[in-house]
């Protein structure tokens, strides 16, 4: 034992203990350097916002920030957005990452869902325009036809020609409806507006169960209001009708040589108002 005590108070032994226990820090030290080079101890980027940024945009874009991607989904369809639009990602807006972190994203599919045309015939248009928007699908023009049923659809149109429903067609295709104008082909005569003041003329135009169309002043007109008819479209003649809803076109004047001019046997006697 006192042999051994003595041996642990050698210089021998105090300098190999002393040189192991340096050669232990080093290490430690060592050790603790390579592990904060590896992992950028302390270092953290955050991450960029890329909603709405289309894909092609995205992998410059993280390149530059040291950041990565992976593209999780890609079977949303929205009408909004273009294809191939960034609508999630994750991490988060924010959120703190080390360099080289891959976001996974959400993006919009490059080619839209099929879907079938729904029944819309006899439906209101406002009726139409909800379901066509539950498909997916938008409206588009209106086309009115001769019907007694106002605002009724009729039927559906893609690009000028008649489909049915059950067709399948790609989501966001514009579906054009064909709508009752209310009149049908009910025919009225036209009236004689000649000499009648704006507001006369309008009342007997909507009184024949007509529409008022263009309203056109000559140079002579300072105020509407005594403004006369000159010459109308379509003209007066007793033997013509045309149909409940067409507009009628008013030519107005101020001066009596421009009414006198345009003045013939079948204007003598304008209509009486009710």
């Amino acid at each position: 034992m006192k042999k051994f005590i003595e041996f642990l108070r050698s210089r021998l032994f105090l300098m190999n203990f002393g040189g192991a226990v340096a050669l232990i820090t080093l290490a430690l030290f060592m050790t603790h350097f390579w592990l904060n080079a590896f992992t950028r101890h302390g270092s953290s980027l955050s991450v960029p916002d890329l909603r709405g940024m289309r894909i092609e945009n995205v992998e410059g874009f993280l390149q530059s920030k040291h950041l990565r991607f992976k593209i999780a989904d890609s079977t949303v369809f929205d009408l909004s957005k273009p294809p191939g639009t960034v609508i999630e990602q994750d991490p988060q807006p924010d959120e703190k990452v080390k360099e080289e972190r891959t976001i996974y994203l959400s993006i919009t599919r490059s080619t839209p869902p099929g879907v079938k045309i729904p029944d819309l015939e006899d439906n209101s248009l406002r009726q139409a325009e909800a379901i066509l928007k539950s498909y997916g699908l938008v409206r588009g023009q209106l086309i009115y036809k001769p019907d007694l049923a106002k605002n009724a659809v009729l039927e559906m149109q893609i690009k000028g020609r008649t489909v049915t429903k059950g067709m399948e067609v790609p989501k966001g295709t514009s579906v054009d409806l064909v709508l009752g104008d209310g009149f049908g082909n009910t025919k009225v005569p036209v009236p004689n507006l000649f000499r009648l003041s704006v507001d006369e003329a309008i009342f007997a135009i909507k009184a024949s169960s007509l529409t008022v169309g263009a309203l056109v002043y000559d140079g002579t007109v300072k105020d509407s209001s005594s403004a006369k008819v000159y010459r109308q479209f379509p003209a007066y003649d007793e033997t013509v009708q045309i149909s409940q809803g067409e507009p009628v076109d008013l030519f107005l004047t101020q001066s009596e040589s421009v009414i006198k001019l345009h003045e013939t046997p079948s204007n003598d006697e304008p209509d009486k108002l009710p």
